[in-house]
């Protein structure tokens, strides 16, 4: 586009001046010479002022591309990026590094409860050949295969992340729940558990008569901090089938362990 532009003002130039030397003879016809000549001039100034920009854009262009020595780092540093945009789709986001010269990647899955971190746990997770389990830190009763079964680790990495990243969250959720009770509710006895804290059993004593209960929680989904079910043993078994206490088991399964305990004692149900 710019060099036809530029030839199309040479041309009709060259044409003004060939027309303004033919012509001769009386006053107007010098005089429109003269007109010619100055309109010449004009297009000499549009042309010379074209063809600046042209080389301008020209040495923009020029020094814009790298020098010859810069440009296999800067195709390294390319590939480098788009291999991390993939790994990063491929881990669904999670922070992680490469390992072993890129033929892994590190996950950190950080846990929390109630807005508190706790935890940091580490998994490797071997690229090449195909995806599969490394090294990690990951406590041994959480179901790791299992996961990467359920949830197509070979084709869909970020899936099992998060299915394992859920459990991890609701295994410290339920110990974090554990220690609270054991710091705020010292008239509760936690009679057993286990290192899932999946199974807990606690003794609740209930007034007036400071009569003993036995309740057992058993969180059967051991992706969530809430049990899925509660159940209460004493001495007067119509005790726990009266309404007060199975509306008290109904909030156990519905709100977290240290809190259902703290309105249990506000109602007076245990002491």
């Amino acid at each position: 586009m710019e060099n036809t532009s530029t030839n199309g003002v040479l041309t009709h130039l060259s044409l003004l001046e060939v027309r303004a030397l033919s012509r001769g003879g009386p006053e107007p016809q010098r005089s429109r010479v003269r007109e010619l000549r100055g309109e010449a001039e004009e297009l000499r100034g549009v042309r010379d002022q074209l063809e600046a920009e042209i080389r301008a854009r020209k040495e923009l262009r020029s020094s814009a591309d790298p020098p010859a020595g810069e440009l296999l780092p800067l195709m390294r540093r390319h590939s480098d990026l788009k291999q991390r945009l993939h790994v990063h789709h491929l881990i669904g986001g999670f922070d992680a590094v490469r390992t072993r010269q890129g033929r892994a990647v590190c996950v950190f899955v950080q846990t929390a409860y109630e807005g508190v971190f706790l935890e940091t746990f580490n998994m490797e997770l071997e690229l090449k050949p195909r995806v599969q389990i490394g090294r990690h830190n990951i406590p041994p009763f959480i179901p790791l295969q299992s996961l990467a079964e359920q949830s197509h680790l070979q084709t869909d990495a970020g899936a099992f992340l998060s299915m394992l990243s859920q459990h991890l969250n609701a295994f410290v959720g339920r110990r974090r729940q554990l220690q609270l009770v054991q710091e705020q509710h010292r008239s509760v006895e936690v009679m057993e558990s286990n290192l899932l804290c999946s199974v807990l059993v606690l003794l609740f004593t209930a007034p007036p008569e400071k009569t003993a209960l036995l309740c057992t929680l058993k969180y059967a989904d051991l992706g969530s901090c809430l049990p899925g079910q509660v159940h209460l043993d004493c001495e007067d078994s119509r005790l726990p089938e009266s309404p007060e206490w199975r509306s008290c088991c109904d909030t156990l399964r519905k709100t977290p362990l240290h809190r259902a305990l703290a309105g249990m004692k506000k109602s007076r149900m245990i002491l």
